[in-house]
């Protein structure tokens, strides 16, 4: 893009870095591997959750591969100050998740993060092999949902206490666990009929109202699970975190105690959250979210192509949700903890 802001003074030095040396933003080159464990050590120590940044060989082998394409903010001599990944953690190949975001402390205030997201969204992704695109914003401040919310996203979910303190720690930027908002941007459109549970509509209507590709919103009729569909999920649980992901990919009749296995096993492991992705596809999905109520989960909102078709988020914390540490930057996502707060306080 030719009116892309590709360098910038550094005001100041930060932790081995020369100060007053320009940056630009790039790809990721093999020789920044080494640079990015760096950056990582330098603002995480060594609490980043996903362990892939601190091992440059690793680092390098997989954005080869395509499962985790970086850009940085790289100076002239080489030092990498910023960076950024595409990866996969949605259930659909063609939906990835645009995270792994951060400045070195001395760099802030010089626009880095949205330089970076500007590059990803609108240089990078049109030139992937895929729909939809999606990051996390952290709560404990509101740079990254800024950054995020510039390039043409729209806000969709709040993920309640999703990361732990520790993660924080170096930088003491949290005093509890930390939440993340969801925020989509769709590349190819997918038409589809969403079947909203009837306790969700007033939300999901709201939710829907800014995203750009076309749904045809319809009241879940509540009908029982399908007699003779076998229920699949897949769980995945982050053990730092204490975090469990739980993928529906078909609710059938034996839902309930297919579901009661896995989020047992889960909670065997010392997880303290629980999310559970359903098909907004499903007429029945009404039943399972009444279940799942009863097990005290709430509302956490949509995820756009998250299986191909759109999904929804529930989940469960199992300690007093940190509400006040959740810091929201648009209205609309503060709408959505609304809905989210309110559902969760309801109980069943």
């Amino acid at each position: 893009m030719d009116n892309f802001p590709k360098e910038e003074r550094v005001r100041e030095q930060g932790p081995g870095i020369e100060a007053g040396q320009k940056f630009e933003v790039d790809a990721f080159r093999p020789e920044d591997a080494a640079g990015v464990a760096r950056l990582f050590r330098e603002v995480y120590g060594d609490a980043y959750p996903m362990k892939l940044v601190y091992d440059p060989l690793r680092l390098r082998d997989a954005c080869e591969r395509g499962d985790n394409i970086s850009l940085v903010a790289r100076t002239e001599r080489g030092d990498v100050v910023g960076h950024e990944a595409f990866y996969r953690s949605a259930p659909s190949p063609r939906a990835y998740e645009l995270g792994q975001g951060l400045v070195l402390s001395s760099y802030r205030g010089l626009a880095i993060l949205g330089n970076l997201q500007e590059y990803a969204f609108e240089v990078m992704a049109p030139s992937m092999d895929l729909d939809v695109v999606f990051g996390e914003g952290v709560c404990n401040h509101i740079f990254m949902q800024k950054a995020l919310t510039a390039s043409r996203t729209v806000p969709m979910a709040l993920e309640i206490d999703l990361m732990p303190v520790e993660a924080y720690e170096k930088e003491g930027s949290a005093g509890g666990r930390v939440a993340a908002l969801l925020i989509f941007r769709t590349y190819h459109p997918r038409p589809q009929t969403i079947y909203m549970p009837g306790r969700y509509q007033d939300a999901l209507t709201f939710v829907y109202e800014a995203l750009d590709d076309e749904r045809t919103l319809l009241q879940s009729p509540n009908e029982a699970n399908p007699p003779g569909l076998p229920t699949t999920i897949t769980t995945r649980v982050f053990d730092f975190a204490r975090v469990a992901r739980m993928a529906v990919h078909e609710g059938g009749e034996d839902f309930p105690g297919a579901f009661e296995v896995e989020e047992r096993k889960a909670l065997a492991r010392g997880t303290m959250v629980v999310q559970v992705w359903l098909k907004l596809s499903w007429p029945w999905i009404g039943a399972i979210v009444e279940h799942l109520k009863t097990k005290g989960y709430f509302f956490g909102g949509a995820l756009a192509q998250w299986f191909g078709g759109d999904g929804l988020l529930m989940q469960k914390v199992f300690a007093t949700p940190s509400w006040e540490g959740i810091l929201l930057h648009s209205d609309r996502a503060k709408k959505i903890m609304e809905y989210a707060r309110e559902d969760w306080a309801n109980g069943v």
